[in-house]
């Protein structure tokens, strides 16, 4: 295999701000290429994303010959040689050349380099250590573009080496697997990922988060995750035992129901089946407050859904929820259960927001005041028992059914029997279908 190649469309380079950018940096003795995910894209036939640029020019250098042409460059790393440029409301990184003189995990001793080798040979992944100039000539230092053909994720050098520069190299394996590859992992590096496992717990929890979730959205997040478990490392991340069957069986559902791959859905599928696990979660890969109340949310009461319920039962769950937390739950419940994703009884289930909304709640505090029911917190429980009974009695909207609801919250009665069982969240009333949801 030839190490450098030549690109067939190179107007993403020739155009706009990347051209513009590399007509700054690329001349004077100085030299300046696309590198990383960009080029490994095109070559895929993808669009190239993000933009991230190397030099052999030094960061003060970027940033005077970006000043002069009247781009505004940003030192957001100038210490470790990058530097952002924005041209036209468009921020490209660019990083000068670095070769490594001491290496110690993530803290390694680097210096200021001119060899594109030396630079290439300090990146992760084979095919991640591609770079393209602007004359769309692809330089291959270390068989990316063989490997990128292969749909094979290999570690430059040493994967064990490679690894202990940075522990997160092991999830990454694992994410572009899911993403390029086809077939068993490289055994060269699946190999030093299970040697090396337990280096994912010095790992912060965000940046283990970050990747789970590309992980979790790529095209072949199943297999891969089936791998990862045999070797001991999604205990590891998960901090419990995952089910796998789960996670495949909600990827299945979404392809169904045409939903876009969600991480935060397929990891309740993984490794939610209580409360406790969702709590476990949100500290383990300190999710945000909306996740962690999502996955809560999916936690609580699933089991209890199946197409048994009734359209009714189906409407009052609809209406607490909301279409999007509705659907959360469906498809957890769907997924749990082991029915085909092709299932008529589950997919009405799942159509249903679709096919109806609730209006909202015509019941005013108002109305219980006029009855004698007196201001503070036993309006509250009026209001919220009115509601109930509302809900069970299939959110009538005739006067009579309403004056006989409010008479009856005002008397203190109990709602009605046979209604639908309360799914709320946490004790979080809804009111309406208005419950926008995360």
């Amino acid at each position: 295999m030839k190490n450098a190649v030549q690109l067939n469309d190179t107007a993403w380079l020739t155009q706009g701000p990347p051209a513009k950018l590399l007509a700054v940096l690329d001349r004077d003795g100085e030299e300046a290429r696309v590198v990383g995910g960009a080029v490994r894209n095109v070559l895929l036939g993808h669009p190239p994303g993000e933009i991230d640029v190397a030099t052999t020019a030094l960061p003060e250098e970027v940033m005077r010959r970006a000043a002069a042409a009247g781009f505004r460059p940003v030192p957001t790393g100038v210490e470790h040689g990058t530097v952002t440029v924005v041209i036209d409301g468009t921020g490209f990184e660019v990083t000068t050349l670095r070769e490594d003189v001491e290496t110690f995990g993530r803290k390694a001793k680097v210096r200021f380099g001119r060899s594109w080798q030396k630079d290439a040979e300090r990146r992760d992944f084979t095919f991640n250590a591609l770079s393209v100039s602007r004359d769309g000539t692809v330089h291959d230092p270390v068989g990316g573009i063989e490997d990128l053909e292969q749909h094979r994720v290999r570690f430059i050098g040493d994967p064990a080496m490679r690894i202990a520069e940075d522990y997160l190299r092991i999830l990454r394996f694992f994410r572009f697997h899911a993403a390029y590859g086809r077939g068993a992992p490289d055994p060269d590096g699946l190999h030093a990922c299970i040697v090396a496992r337990e280096g994912v717990r010095k790992l912060s929890r965000e940046r283990l988060r970050a990747e789970l979730f590309k992980l979790l959205i790529a095209p072949r997040a199943a297999p891969t995750l089936v791998v990862m478990a045999e070797a001991g490392l999604l205990e590891e991340v998960l901090g419990g035992v995952p089910y796998l069957a789960g996670v495949a069986n909600v990827i299945a559902v979404e392809a169904v129901l045409g939903f876009e791959p969600d991480p935060l859905r397929r990891l309740a599928g993984l490794a939610v089946s209580i409360a406790e696990d969702a709590e476990r979660l949100w500290e383990r890969l300190r999710l945000a407050n909306v996740e962690h109340e999502r996955l809560a949310s999916m936690a609580d009461g699933w089991w209890r859904i199946d197409p048994a319920i009734g359209e009714s039962r189906a409407r009052a769950l609809l209406y607490r929820l909301g279409p999007a937390r509705y659907l959360d739950r469906i498809v957890l419940a769907w997924a749990r259960a082991g029915a085909e994703a092709a299932d008529i009884a589950w997919r009405e289930l799942a159509t249903l927001p679709e096919r109806w909304q609730a209006s909202v709640s015509p019941l005013k505090a108002a109305d219980l005041i006029a009855r004698g029911v007196p201001k503070g917190p036993q309006l509250g429980r009026a209001l919220a028992a009115a509601e109930e009974k509302w809900i069970s009695a299939g959110f009538p909207n005739d006067a009579s059914a309403l004056q006989r609801i409010l008479d009856e919250a005002a008397r203190g009665d109990e709602p009605h029997s046979g209604g639908a069982p309360p799914h709320q969240v946490r004790g979080r009333l809804r009111r309406g279908p208005g419950a926008q949801e995360n």
